[in-house]
Parts: C-alpha cells; structure tokens; sequence
C-alpha cells in the first residue's frame, strides 16, 4: 500500500516548526530530510525515523518497524500530533547523523 499526499501533508504540517524540512517521493512511499539528511520516511502512512541513540531515548516504548521488505528497522513515530516534541526528535537525530554525502 503506498503512502498518501495527504498524510505527507499532514506530517509536513507537523514539522512546520522546522526549517530545513524537504521530502522525496520514492515508489509510493515519501523519504523526509532534515538538512540533507535522511531521517526517516512515511511508508504505509507511517512515520518512521532512523534507530538512533537519541530517538531511542526519546521514545523507549516505539515499535520497530520494516519501511518495506528487506529494509532495516525503524521507529515508528506514533506521537505525530505533538509538534515540539518531533522538533525535538528531529533536532536530536540531526545532530547524531554525519553531514550528507556531496554529490560529485
């Protein structure tokens, strides 16, 4: 099942309190960057971010979850309608990622 333009929407909304927000649609699923960097992605109507320390943390209890077959695990992000919280998260998981990869 794929993703639809309104949850991304709605998630989109959610993160409004960040700047440097972009997404990618990717076959039926939408890939969410943070500064360059990929933090996640809604897949199934689901946002899932990155197993990071920091997310870990923040949300000890989160199911992990598959994005799609054969992918690795994710967090799912079940707190979507509290906006400083996922400022905080994602504040969080950018600062634990290395910088994105220049393209040559």
């Amino acid at each position: 099942m794929a993703s639809s333009k309104e949850y991304l929407d709605f998630i989109l909304e959610q993160l409004s309190l960040l700047d440097g927000v972009s997404y990618r649609a990717m076959m039926g699923e939408y890939i969410i960057y943070y500064h360059g960097k990929v933090i996640g992605g809604i897949y199934d109507d689901r946002f899932l971010v990155k197993p990071t320390g920091s997310a870990l943390a923040m949300m000890p209890d989160a199911d992990r979850e598959l994005p799609y077959e054969g992918a690795k695990e994710m967090l799912l992000v079940d707190n979507v309608d509290d906006r400083e919280f996922l400022k905080e998260l994602l504040t969080e998981i950018d600062r634990e990622l290395p910088p994105p990869k220049r393209k040559k």
